[in-house]
């Protein structure tokens, strides 16, 4: 309940002292005088005066004036004299409330006092009727024993100030809540007492570690137990079940309550026979087989009451949107037996008049249409309803939506739908700021608007100036590029990347790609997507290392091998997405699965193909999905196909797959988790006239790289709880997130052959030893804590993890703070 519903203003007539000096003699009113006005002007002081110039003033009309000038609220004492033939109405004005002031209220808001006072037209500026702040008073008392607590109390003080002016305090007293000593239920046999207890939210007798437990008494928590405990009844059978009396007393400190339910259990009750009466339009026998009720099983109310809701859905289906359903029981108590009898009436087919928008101050109204699959002018369908409600929230410039349904005036069988929206910030700067021993600080930059200029238009302009890259991408995404939902975008961008600063081996590139893609909606939930590019990239001073000389040997120059080498290529690609999640941003339920093949063609420099996949499972664990379950899985292959001048292709190592960092393996330094580059050199040794002699390949001496490679394969997974931020307000679950993670996965390469360096040294120089980079069970896990922000800035993550498993060589880190991306 409310708590405005609580308080009850006590509104008596004023009993203010009035002198009425005049004769009970008529008179003939030749002038009207009005003394003691401060705040009020005269003008609106007379209007209350059902008397004019020339009236004739007499008890009945002296009556009446007295009457209209309290009813204006403005004065507390009304003097009405006669001077002459002169009425003189000599008044003292009410006090204005110049401020008010709550204090030593912690259970009840400020906000939730003031709605309280503004009912009761208590407020700031306004004049103070000092005969309702008792009614106020008690009202706030009501409140307070209804939540337990019999000692409060409450004071209104009133401060006099100069010109007619008051303060207001309002002074609690809250004192502590009754805890419940003792709940004794009698005449239950079949559940004791401790099950009954389970079903119920208010406790007593706790462990003192299970401080979670509601031990204050609230009349509103005792309703709802008892309600709980006569479900729990009816649905096991007991159809006859009832309270007959339930007795709450406390102890004379008022500090503790005893509350005593006698009930009733009675007999389990079967189901005799199930019976569909009324409009079916023509779908008896499907509703038949789909509801949960059946003939010779025990009585449940809870499958009654979704037997009701799954035939008004069904019904709202087909336009039917206000069905009356209405379970008949006929009890037969002689053979404890009940026959159900569900009469249907679907009532008018509703027909939707217009569907109109709230609370987009910037999306346009045609681009919220686009995700609407409920038509103008199309009978009304709940799950059409739904569905566009669950389009809507996907948009990622979309904080919360709702929808309500409008039944128009004198039109038994029209509604209009609103949709009430409410917009968060489509625009991001995007950042990431981190710190680590080889990388120090790192800083990158962008501008992101996923609704640019309210059409739902994505563009994007990123200008990266990080100490292992510098790059300008610009890319626009259309949606809605026709009316049937087929989107159509492009990219252009340039980038300088120094592999080595990123945690990577040394090589430096050079690229430029231009790129356009086109969407199409195959359903509510999948959409289909074709891609074409083309790039052109340069590779420089690049280190000698096993797997990346098998890539560059087709490229170098013999009379010039250190030369940058150069080759392009033309990538098509084909991708599948799905998604069927609550919001956007910030999802607590649904799940979202993306796949991606791209292959180059034939007559491109390099010959690749490459291919990913994305799944997350959000599983809600309350009813408020406050509390989640995210489960994800991404994975990827690439590599060569064909072979040119002879050599096979591979994979280029600039497009390897690599983890670490905050989106991928939180707990472990950007880019380091995955093979290291290995180095293989000659020994050799000094002849007997000093000449070199180098030894076979079964010497050789090894270096293994610090820095990572990356690998052409991945499988990375990770399991997440959800809970809710502490000391954030529910209102906020939209933009802030906190949650429990474990991140597990592993970079590997398929055509590292280990046999080739099991048996060779490895140099002393070497940071690390060789291991088996094509060994996919080489897995990393980390766990920890992730807090997500949806800032003005973009969406920030801060996470603090600890490695769980960690091989030779791994750069683990406990603190990471990202802009711009969220999980």
């Amino acid at each position: 309940m409310k708590f405005k519903q609580l308080v009850v203003a006590g509104l008596f007539l004023s009993s203010a002292s009035l002198t009425f000096a005049a004769t009970d003699e008529q008179f003939v009113v030749s002038d009207i005088k009005v003394e003691g006005l401060q705040r009020v002007a005269l003008g609106a002081a007379l209007t209350y005066l059902p008397v004019n110039v020339g009236d004739t003033m007499n008890s009945f009309r002296t009556s009446q004036l007295i009457r209209s000038l309290y009813s204006s609220t403005h004065f507390e004492n009304i003097e009405i004299l006669r001077d002459g033939t002169t009425l003189v109405v000599r008044v003292k004005e009410r006090p204005t409330i110049s401020n008010i002031i709550f204090e030593g209220n912690d259970d009840i808001k400020d906000e939730q006092l003031q709605e309280s006072l503004d009912g009761n037209n208590i407020r700031v500026g306004e004049p103070l009727d000092k005969t309702v702040l008792t009614g106020i008073e008690n009202g706030l008392k009501d409140f307070f024993y209804s939540i337990g607590k019999y000692n409060a109390d409450v004071s209104a003080i009133v401060t006099p100030l100069p010109r007619n002016r008051v303060d207001l305090k309002l002074l609690f007293e809250e004192g502590d809540s009754a805890k419940i000593k003792q709940i004794n239920i009698v005449g239950n046999e079949v559940f004791s007492d401790a099950e009954l207890f389970r079903q119920m939210e208010l406790k007593f007798n706790t462990p003192w570690w299970d401080f979670l437990s509601e031990t204050r008494y609230q009349k509103q928590t005792l309703s709802g137990d008892m309600e709980t405990i006569r479900s729990y009844y009816l649905d096991r059978g007991y159809l006859r079940y009832m309270v007959d009396s339930t007795q709450v007393s406390m102890t004379p400190e008022k500090d503790g309550i005893y509350i005593t339910l006698n009930v009733t259990e009675g007999e389990q009750y079967t189901v005799s026979e199930v019976e569909l009466v009324g409009d079916l339009l023509g779908n008896e026998e499907y509703m038949k087989a789909v509801l949960p009720l059946l003939p010779n099983e025990l009585y449940n109310q809870a499958r009654v009451t979704y037997a009701e809701e799954f035939i008004s859905k069904y019904l709202g289906r087909f336009g039917y949107a206000y069905p009356t359903v209405t379970t008949i029981p006929e009890i037969n108590d002689e053979d404890k037996t009940v026959k159900l009898t569900l009469s249907v009436d679907p009532g008018k087919r509703i027909y939707v008049r217009r569907i109109n928008f709230e609370g987009n101050s910037v999306t346009a109204d045609e681009v919220l249409r686009q995700s609407v699959t409920q038509m103008e002018g199309a009978w009304l369908s709940n799950n059409l309803l739904e569905s566009s409600k669950n389009s809507l929230s996907r948009l990622t410039y979309m904080e919360d939506v709702d929808f309500e349904t409008i039944r128009l005036p004198g039109e038994d069988d029209k509604v209009d739908i609103i949709y009430k929206v409410k917009e968060q910030p489509s625009g991001s700067f995007n950042a990431g700021i981190g710190y680590g021993d080889r990388t120090k600080l790192s800083l990158q930059a962008g501008i992101q608007q996923d609704n640019f200029l309210g059409t739902g238009k994505r563009l994007a302009f990123n200008i990266s100036t990080v100490s292992f890259q510098k790059s300008v991408q610009l890319s626009y995404t259309d949606p809605y590029f026709t009316i049937d939902g087929i989107s159509l975008g492009g990219s252009l961008s340039y980038s300088e990347f120094d592999a080595g600063s990123a945690n990577l081996v040394q090589y430096n590139s050079k690229q430029y790609s231009l790129g356009v893609n086109i969407g199409y909606p195959i359903n509510e939930f999948n959409r289909i997507s074709f891609g074409l590019s083309y790039s052109d990239v340069e590779l420089s001073r690049r280190s000698n290392y096993e797997q990346t000389d098998r890539f560059y040997n087709q490229f170098i120059d013999p009379s010039n091998p250190d030369a940058p080498i150069d080759y392009s290529s033309f990538l098509t690609s084909v991708s599948w997405s799905r998604s069927t999640l609550n919001r956007g941003i910030f999802p607590t339920a649904g799940s979202s699965q993306s796949s991606s093949f791209s292959i180059t063609t034939p007559n491109s420099d390099v010959n690749y193909f490459k291919t990913i996949f994305d799944s997350k499972f959000y599983f809600p664990l309350s009813q408020n999905q406050r509390w989640s379950v995210l489960t994800r899985i991404r994975a990827g292959y690439g590599n060569g196909y064909g072979d040119s001048n002879g050599i096979e292709q591979i994979l280029p190592f600039t497009q390897n797959f690599t983890a670490g960092g905050s989106d991928t393996l939180r707990g472990f330094e950007n880019n380091t988790v995955g093979p290291r580059g290995v180095q293989r050199s000659a020994r050799s040794i000094t002849g007997p006239n000093g000449e070199t002699i180098y030894l076979g390949p079964e010497s050789d001496n090894l270096v293994v790289s610090s820095r990572s490679l990356g690998g052409n394969a991945m499988l990375l997974g990770g399991l997440e709880l959800i809970v809710p931020t502490p000391f954030v307000g529910e209102e906020f679950d939209n933009s802030v997130r906190s949650s429990f993670f474990v991140d597990v996965g592993n970079v590997w390469d398929t055509e590292f052959d280990f046999d080739k360096y099991r048996d060779l040294s490895v140099d002393s120089r070497s940071p690390d030893p060789v291991a088996d980079y094509s060994d996919w069970t080489r897995y990393r896990a980390s766990a920890g804590l992730s807090i997500q922000w949806l800032s003005p800035m973009g969406p920030m993550v801060f996470s603090f993890s600890r490695a769980l498993q960690e091989r030779v060589g791994d750069d683990v880190k406990f603190f990471s703070f990202n802009i711009g991306q969220t999980f």
